[in-house]
């Protein structure tokens, strides 16, 4: 999760939230994809009789009555521990959703929900409650595989992202503040959201009413498919305002595969820059708006060189796939299995033309694929780097729990351009730039790489603001 580029100059900006608890794909074979002659008629026909008119949303007790008993509250547990610092902090309980893929007992669910359990819980809608192992989980893309011992249990069907548009209603289920079993719905606002420049999830947006516990819950659409997996919300408050985020199903389902196969997750990687493809520039080479993404500059020693691909390149398909942004580049390769082979379609000298690509493994700590615009806009080296003038600590948990923020540093001193800039002892610092901060280190690095000034997001006294900071 990260912060929006346009906080930058705001008086008061929000933050994208994990919609947690208190702590503040292809899978053919699985029984989520049941055929639906398994199911009553009954219960398919309230699926396929809803409907909607331009005064009345549409009837969802169908969907409900199918589909919400595979919906599970979580319930996590953490031990006490010693941060950085040597501070003991206190262990606590945290809430959130999840949703049965399997009838032998696969949930998914997101890795912010359980990340740092010492034990996880799932209750069922009929009053059941297991101990549940976690599998696997994958912070990059924040989804999580957990197991409970049970059979023959209740399970979704899992339906295509691709195929749903803007605009059509959508509904979720979940425990937001630990009311199981809540339904709400909304929208499709926007699809290929990206918060950030490495992220390989290409976010679903919708405007259905989602609030801590949510997470983990299932988005499905009108026929009762889930689409996406509830993770964010994107908010002044810590509470719902009309922005939240579903990771979409099937790279979902993509990284469990991964999870359950081997308890870890590989991405692809071609080895090239992009920059999104302006109006203009696509018009002169000949394609239209949505023409795909500029390469701006290419590995010499990555598997898009070897295969061909040139700086200047428009790529603008991957595998038959269209691409239309650096999200959805960075969504689909990173899908890719290392060491397998890719088709990609670039636009060169006013023609479509296929390459083959065999797929490289994308390491651990670099970006994915896609970089940023600025990653292959090199900038001279300085031995004076400019500096900011804070002294810094981690968040704590229970800080980060109480202030209900998905990162940030504590400034413990503030002086030279920082304190000219109004910055003070206790803020907390939350982004640079528009660009999350979640360690001490980051912060360094992006004040040490950063040109004459810098657009700082603190929180004091939970109110948050943007100050512009020139920096010495």
């Amino acid at each position: 999760m990260t912060t929006k580029k346009y906080w930058r100059g705001s008086a008061a900006i929000c933050v994208v939230l994990a919609v947690g608890g208190a702590y503040a794909l292809s899978h053919r074979d699985a029984d989520a994809s049941v055929n639906d002659a398994q199911a009553p008629a009954s219960s398919l026909r309230a699926t396929a009789d809803i409907s909607s008119s331009r005064s009345s949303a549409p009837d969802f007790s169908g969907i409900v009555t199918r589909y919400g008993p595979a919906v599970v509250h979580i319930g996590v547990k953490s031990a006490a521990s010693v941060d950085e610092n040597g501070d003991r902090k206190s262990g606590g309980e945290a809430l959130g959703s999840g949703f049965i893929i399997s009838q032998d007992g696969y949930i998914l669910t997101n890795n912010h929900v359980v990340d740092g359990a010492s034990s996880v819980s799932v209750k069922l809608t009929d009053g059941r409650e297991f101990r549940a192992r976690v599998i696997g989980k994958d912070k990059a893309t924040d989804v999580a595989v957990v197991k409970i011992d049970a059979s023959d249990l209740p399970t979704v069907k899992i339906g295509n992202p691709d195929s749903s548009k803007v605009g059509e209603w959508v509904v979720a289920i979940g425990s937001p503040y630990g009311f199981d079993s809540t339904v709400t719905s909304g929208i499709i606002s926007a699809k290929s959201r990206s918060f950030s420049d490495d992220s390989p999830i290409p976010f679903i947006q919708t405007d259905v009413p989602v609030n801590p516990g949510n997470s983990g819950g299932p988005l499905f659409n009108l026929n009762g498919e889930v689409i996406g997996i509830n993770s964010m919300i994107y908010s002044r408050t810590g509470g719902f305002q009309g922005l939240s985020f579903a990771i979409p199903i099937d790279a979902a389902m993509h990284v469990k595969d991964q999870l359950v196969r081997t308890g870890h997750v590989t991405r692809g990687r071609i080895g090239v820059g992009v920059q999104p493809l302006s109006a203009d520039k696509a018009k002169a080479l000949g394609l239209n708006a949505n023409g795909g993404v500029l390469v701006g500059s290419v590995d010499p020693s990555g598997p898009a060189q070897a295969a061909g691909l040139r700086q200047g390149d428009v790529i603008v398909g991957v595998n038959g796939k269209h691409i239309g942004s650096a999200t959805e580049l960075v969504g689909q390769v990173a899908q890719l299995s290392p060491g397998s082979d890719a088709t990609i379609s670039v636009w060169r000298n006013g023609a479509e033309r296929k390459l083959s690509v065999t797929i490289g493994a994308q390491q651990a700590s670099e970006l994915a694929q896609a970089a940023p615009r600025e990653q292959f806009q090199q900038r001279p080296q300085q031995q004076n780097r400019p500096r900011l003038g804070v002294a810094v600590r981690p968040l704590s948990e229970d800080e980060q729990q109480q202030a209900q923020l998905p990162g940030g540093v504590v400034v413990q001193q503030a002086t030279g351009p920082a304190a000219e800039a109004g910055i003070q002892a206790g803020d907390i610092i939350v982004a640079v730039d528009g660009k999350l901060i979640r360690s001490v280190e980051q912060l360094r690095r992006m004040i040490s790489q950063a040109d004459d000034s810098v657009s700082v997001t603190v929180v004091r006294d939970g109110e948050q603001a943007s100050v512009d900071v020139t920096l010495g």
